[in-house]
This record gives structure tokens, C-alpha cells and sequence, in this order.
């Protein structure tokens, strides 16, 4: 657990890393908006990753649990929600992928599919574009029931801002320390 938490306080300790996604396929890692530049960034980010993987350590503490999918088919999921988790696997969720982000499907209620972007796609500005024009168009043409789709914080969400927060604030505090 604690290489785990060392590896993303490297992440985190670099001047400009506002935040780091993982995923089973790729790790996305956001930069401030305008005060640092990539090309200084990424020298000290890809070090950071690599260091880490040279370790030997998991990436992930709970293999399990990353198994386990928000579109995983339930036996209590309706005709409804069972189409719009494949139609999230096949075809939306890849497509996501590839820039760097991932959708977790949270409820369908009343035509309303509720998604929440994570990634990259959590606080990019064509997220709400891709979201109506993308996504919810090609729901609704293969899925008439869904009537809207909406993006939502959900609690991974919140949890993960926590654990930045707390991660931050230890930083800071030993960053304090050691002056």
C-alpha cells in the first residue's frame, strides 16, 4: 500500500499535475491550464512512471475490484439497462479510451442515463459536446427508451478528489516540515 501511495505522491509532487487517472490500459495524468508546458512536464512524469513500474509493485491494490465494472451485467438489470451497458462497452467506452478517459454507467430512471466522464474527459470542455452529440444521439438512435443523457459526480468521483486533497495536504505539510 505504501508504494502504491509513493507512486502517485511522485505524480502528484511535480509542479503542474493537477490529476491522474488509471486505468486497466493506460494511466492520464492533467496538467494546470496555462502555467506549465508539456514538454517540461513529461520528462519528470514518464520518470515518475517508470520508476514505478521498474518496482514491480501493483498498479492497482484490489485487481478485483477494477474487474468488476460499473456496465457489468446484473441479473436485476431491466432489457433497458442492459443495452445501454453493451452499447457503453462496445462502442462508446473505447472510442472514450483512446483520449485518454472512461465513462462509468451510474442509472438509467425515467429515459435519463446518467454517466459519470472520468480521466481526461472529467474536465475537458468538449466533454458536454461529446456527451449530447455523441453519446446520447447514438443512444437514442439504438435505444429508443433513453430520452437524455447527463453527466454526473458520482461518489468515486468525490472519493477520488478526497484522497487528492488528503495527498496534497501531506505533501504540503511535509513540504513545510522540511523548510
Amino acid at each position: 500500500y505504501n508504494e502504491y501511495k509513493s507512486y502517485l505522491r511522485q505524480l502528484f509532487r511535480i509542479e503542474g499535475v493537477t490529476r491522474v487517472f488509471l486505468a486497466p490500459d493506460f494511466i492520464s495524468v492533467t496538467k494546470d491550464e496555462d502555467d506549465h508546458s508539456w514538454n517540461i512536464l513529461k520528462p519528470d512524469i514518464f520518470a515518475a512512471i517508470m520508476d514505478f513500474f521498474s518496482s514491480n509493485q501493483p498498479v492497482f491494490l484490489d485487481e478485483a475490484e477494477l474487474a468488476s465494472s460499473t456496465t457489468t451485467i446484473n441479473d436485476d438489470d431491466d432489457e433497458t439497462t442492459v443495452m445501454i451497458k453493451e452499447l457503453l462497452d462496445t462502442r462508446i467506452r473505447p472510442t472514450v479510451m483512446e483520449d485518454g478517459g472512461d465513462i462509468r454507467f451510474v442509472s438509467f430512471e425515467n429515459g435519463v442515463v446518467k454517466l459519470a466522464l472520468q480521466g481526461s474527459c472529467s474536465g475537458c470542455p468538449s466533454s458536454s459536446v461529446t456527451l449530447k452529440n455523441g453519446i446520447e444521439n447514438m443512444m437514442q438512435f439504438y435505444i429508443p427508451e433513453v430520452i437524455s443523457v447527463e453527466a454526473v459526480d458520482d461518489e468515486i468521483i468525490e472519493m477520488q478528489n478526497k484522497v487528492f486533497e488528503k495527498t496534497n495536504s501531506e505533501i504540503e505539510s511535509k513540504n513545510t516540515d522540511e523548510r
